[in-house]
């Protein structure tokens, strides 16, 4: 009986589509036609002057100067990397050699500003100058990890110089990173780690017994000469200890 039901079924549906009149077939729609653009408005959708390049994902440096403001496109994190004397090579630092006008909108800047301004029309040379001297652009959340690592960086060059005066060991980092934030250290990130560790040393001895860790120093020498340079030694480092 199902299998009756069904063809019955099959059967009406196949007589209803052959008996629909012509005139109310059902039809695809077809797509809209395609909107041609003019050779006017063809030409200014692809049009770009050719003093402008544009640049993605960079840092941005701005120095102005002669009444003027020049920009460079760096790398993000280079331009520090580049003050603080861990990149040395100014190809992973800049983008591109061209001074800027604007970085966004991608002008470079004229020979005529850069001639009155640094003395010269040299892209790279001015390039050079406003990496050292310019006021490097970062977003927020750059310059928060950019802290972070400096604040690490700091506490470990704290821990490698210091000793515990009471143990005479040094200190783990996380001991010196505990110690700085209670002390509420303020890290800079345009100033050198090294630099800013000195300093942190110097806050931390008003807190926890820090030291100074003491150098060894190896010299090697003939035993003839061996009397007169202890005296040397004892002369110029007072509190020197020779083994």
């Amino acid at each position: 009986p199902r299998l009756y039901t069904l063809l019955l079924r099959m059967k009406h549906a196949l007589f209803a589509q052959v008996s629909r009149p012509a005139g109310k077939r059902t039809r695809p729609h077809a797509p809209p036609p395609r909107k041609r653009l003019g050779t006017g408005a063809m030409s200014r959708a692809i049009s770009m002057p050719v003093t402008q390049v544009r640049l993605t994902n960079v840092a941005i440096v701005k120095l102005k100067k002669a009444g003027k403001r020049f920009e460079i496109a760096c790398y993000k994190n280079m331009a520090l990397n580049w003050r603080n004397g861990v990149e040395t090579d100014i190809g992973e630092v800049l983008q591109t050699d061209s001074v800027f006008a604007n970085v966004s909108k991608g002008v470079v800047a004229k020979d005529a500003d850069l001639l009155k301004a640094f003395g010269t029309t040299d892209h790279a040379a001015c390039a050079l100058k406003i990496l050292n001297s310019g006021q490097l652009q970062v977003s927020d959340k750059e310059r928060a990890a950019q802290l972070e690592t400096m604040f690490h960086d700091i506490a470990t060059i704290v821990a490698s110089k210091t000793i515990n005066p009471e143990s005479g060991r040094p200190y783990p980092v996380a001991v010196i990173e505990r110690a700085m934030s209670d002390a509420h250290v303020s890290v800079r990130a345009e100033k050198a780690a090294k630099m800013q560790a000195l300093e942190v040393i110097r806050v931390l001895q008003e807190r926890i017994p820090i030291e100074r860790a003491r150098l060894r120093i190896r010299v090697a020498a003939p035993l003839e000469v061996l009397p007169f340079l202890e005296a040397a030694i004892a002369e110029a480092v007072p509190s020197a200890e020779v083994e």
